[in-house]
């Protein structure tokens, strides 16, 4: 992964994503060159899926315990 994509963040890795997925769909590119579209595209899909992981490990309900505060793995509630 380049040092560019490194710093992308979530918003901006979908968005190239998105345009190697319409790449791809195309069908206008060679063997080699759809396959390493395809390899960049997993790199960026895997990107995306650990920005998810660390949004939700950082999302957290802080409960005031009388003086102490309590931290707790947010968890959403069914309706």
């Amino acid at each position: 992964m380049s040092q560019k994509e490194e710093k992308l963040n979530f918003e901006e890795t979908i968005k190239q994503l998105e345009e190697i997925a319409k790449e791809l769909e195309k069908g206008d590119l060679d063997l080699d060159s759809s396959v390493n579209k395809f390899e960049e595209g997993m790199k960026l899909s895997k990107k995306c899926n650990d920005f998810l992981e660390n949004a939700e490990k950082r999302i957290t309900v802080l409960l005031k315990d009388g003086n102490d505060i309590k931290e707790e793995n947010f968890t959403q509630e069914e309706e």
